[in-house]
Formats: C-alpha cells, sequence, structure tokens
C-alpha cells in the first residue's frame, strides 16, 4: 500500500482553485469550491473532499454542472418560505446563498426556509447549517442524492444516503453531520481506490447480501443507519429536498459517477431558526452551556477518551491540519494532478516541499 503524503492545506487549496479554473469556473467562484474542498479534507471527511475534484471537472467539461455561482429564485413572497432552481450550479456556492436567505428570513420571522431544486453536490452539510450558527440561529442543511438503499426488506434502492447537519450556537456550540447511511458512499470509493475491505455493515452486493469488498459494494446497494429508523429519515430529506422544492426525488435524482454528461439533478434543504425570537440568545446560550456541560462531564466507559460533543473531533482535526498539514490518500492526489494534466494546467509548485 502506497504511503499517504502529508501536505499543505494553503498548497492544496491553491491546487485545488488552479484546477477548477482551468475547468471554466471564474477566480472567486473556484476558490470558494476549493476552500470548502479541503476543509473537508481538514475535518477529516475525505470523501467529501478534493477526491471530488476529478468528477467535478468531467462534469464542468461535459456540460452537465453549470459555471454559475449563482441560483435563480423561484418563489418568494416575502414569507418563511422560498424556493430557488439552482440550474446545476456547484452546489457548494448555491447553499451559501440558500442559507443566507433562510438566515435574512429568521432574522425577520423567526424561521426560514429555502428548498433548492436543479441542484448539485454540496460536499459536507454541515459548514452551511454552521453559517446559519454563526449569525444566532439553529442551522439545519440537507440534501437528497440519488437512490442507494433498499426499503426495510425490499433488493432494491429506492432511496439515497441522503445526509442531514444541524448546528446551534453557543459556546460550546453544537454540529451534527451525518449521512443517513451506515457509510458515505465516498468512503466506499477510497477503500476500492487503495484496496482495502469495508465492514459488512456498511453495504450490500447487487444481490443485497452484505460485503466488505468495496468493488461488489459500489455495484450493490448501501445500508441505512439503524436499519428503518435510517430509511425512515432518509425519506423525509427526499421529502423535505425534493418534493417540497419541486424538484427530483428517487430514482429521478441522477447518479454523479455513472454518466458525468447527464446532471445530477438533486435537491437540497436549508433552514434557520432564530433563536432570539424563541427564548432569546442569552436564555439559549445559557441552555447550551449547560446542555453541553451535562454531556462534557459525563463518566466515560473504561479505556475510552473523555467524552466530547458532536463537531468536536472534526474541529481538532481541522486544528491539527492547519499546523502540521492534511495526511490525503496518494489516490486522491494522483487524482488531482490526472485532473490538472486533462484541463492543461501546472499544479502551483512553491510549496511542493511542503508535500512529504
Amino acid at each position: 500500500m502506497t504511503t499517504p503524503s502529508t501536505v499543505s492545506p494553503a498548497w492544496l487549496t491553491a491546487a485545488t482553485a488552479a484546477v477548477l479554473e482551468g475547468a471554466g469556473l471564474a477566480p472567486e467562484p473556484a476558490r470558494a469550491l476549493a476552500d470548502s474542498l479541503v476543509d473537508a479534507d481538514a475535518h477529516g471527511v475525505a470523501s467529501h473532499g478534493v477526491m471530488l475534484v476529478p468528477m467535478y471537472v468531467e462534469r464542468l467539461r461535459a456540460g452537465s454542472v453549470s459555471t454559475a455561482a449563482t441560483a435563480h429564485v423561484v418563489r418568494d413572497d416575502g414569507g418563511a418560505g422560498a424556493v430557488l432552481d439552482a440550474g446545476h450550479a456547484l452546489g457548494q456556492l448555491t447553499a451559501v446563498q440558500a442559507m443566507g436567505l433562510a438566515v435574512e428570513k429568521a432574522k425577520r420571522l423567526g424561521v426560514g426556509a429555502v428548498a433548492v431544486r436543479g441542484a448539485f453536490h454540496f460536499g459536507r452539510a454541515l459548514p452551511f447549517a454552521q453559517l446559519a450558527a454563526a449569525q444566532g440561529c439553529i442551522g439545519v442543511a440537507m440534501a437528497n442524492t440519488r437512490p442507494l438503499m433498499p426499503a426495510p426488506g425490499g433488493a432494491e434502492p429506492v432511496v439515497g444516503n441522503n445526509p442531514v447537519a444541524v448546528a446551534a450556537p453557543g459556546d460550546p456550540g453544537l454540529g451534527v453531520d451525518m449521512a443517513l447511511s451506515e457509510a458515505a458512499l465516498g468512503k466506499i470509493r477510497i477503500a476500492a481506490a487503495e484496496g482495502r475491505p469495508i465492514p459488512e455493515t456498511w453495504a450490500t452486493d447487487a444481490d443485497g447480501v452484505p460485503t466488505a469488498d468495496p468493488a461488489a459494494a459500489l455495484e450493490g446497494m448501501l445500508l441505512p443507519a439503524g436499519g428503518a429508523k435510517g430509511f425512515g429519515l432518509a425519506l423525509v430529506v427526499d421529502v423535505l429536498a425534493g418534493v417540497l422544492s419541486g424538484g427530483a426525488f428517487g430514482t429521478a435524482v441522477a447518479p454523479l459517477y455513472q454518466d458525468t454528461a447527464v446532471p445530477n439533478d438533486c435537491a437540497h434543504f436549508f433552514l434557520a431558526i432564530d433563536v432570539e425570537h424563541f427564548v432569546g440568545r442569552e436564555a439559549f446560550a445559557a441552555g447550551m452551556a449547560q446542555l453541553a456541560a451535562g454531556v462534557l462531564g459525563s463518566r466515560p466507559r473504561p479505556g475510552a477518551d473523555p467524552v466530547v460533543l458532536p463537531g468536536q473531533r472534526g474541529a481538532a482535526l481541522a486544528a491539527r491540519a492547519a499546523a502540521e498539514g492534511i495526511v490525503m490518500d496518494p489516490s486522491t492526489l494522483e487524482g488531482l494532478q490526472r485532473a490538472a494534466a486533462a484541463v492543461g494546467v501546472d499544479l502551483p509548485r512553491t510549496d511542493m516541499e511542503a508535500i512529504r
């Protein structure tokens, strides 16, 4: 097995942005997207990081992903809800716009909800929920994906491994981010690229039999987290993102990798709840502190690390990455180099010595 490399976050961001510009994005959106992808790697979520660049580049070149940086408003009567059409623009860009609108509505009305159709993959969901938390709101972000999981007792995929993230303001705050499958598909792709087995609880083969072979899993189905409970929550995401936006849901959402000339056409949903309209910021902050203290002060089981809140492990990894560099799978760096060659871009050299 090839040894992982440690790279400078600054170099990785510059290299990723250069490739994305070469694929047709304007400099500012390219940098914003690169920041998002590198941030995912820094937080230890490689499945939503720079490994996506080759697929993004293929789609940009094929025209199934737009180079536009914003979605357009389909419906907004000034109330708490709105619908946007992303026009197949990159999800990381339109998600910022959509959550910004949700927060603006929440500040006026207490709650703001924005559904987005005609969307594309937005990477990690948590950063968009955290945009709301940074402005004193509870934030919720979710998206649907192409069907990858069967219904309980079913033998064919009917719902995606739909991600849900919730962030709450406070010191410390709360940051929950989870796909509703037992494991993200990107993790299985990484295992397949590296020739590593996966736990049998992650996926089935094409016949619905649990498998440790990532190649067989890519031809099969993901298993929902928590069985019927995870499946039910994933179906709710399809309702809020797809059905509510008037966009695609279920089998109408296209795969990300199978035919990169066909738009993904997923849907997103963003919710912001301004705590000031409820108990007020001070009371909410005090309640969050008390809740967090109860969790953090709880006794760990013998031999376990101290208890942490959701989001704290990722934040610690990001802080370490900023100081020491990001540990990258060799296949991811090779994919970035191939994407650079495909668009005729030379990766930045000034920080190449930081790769080790």
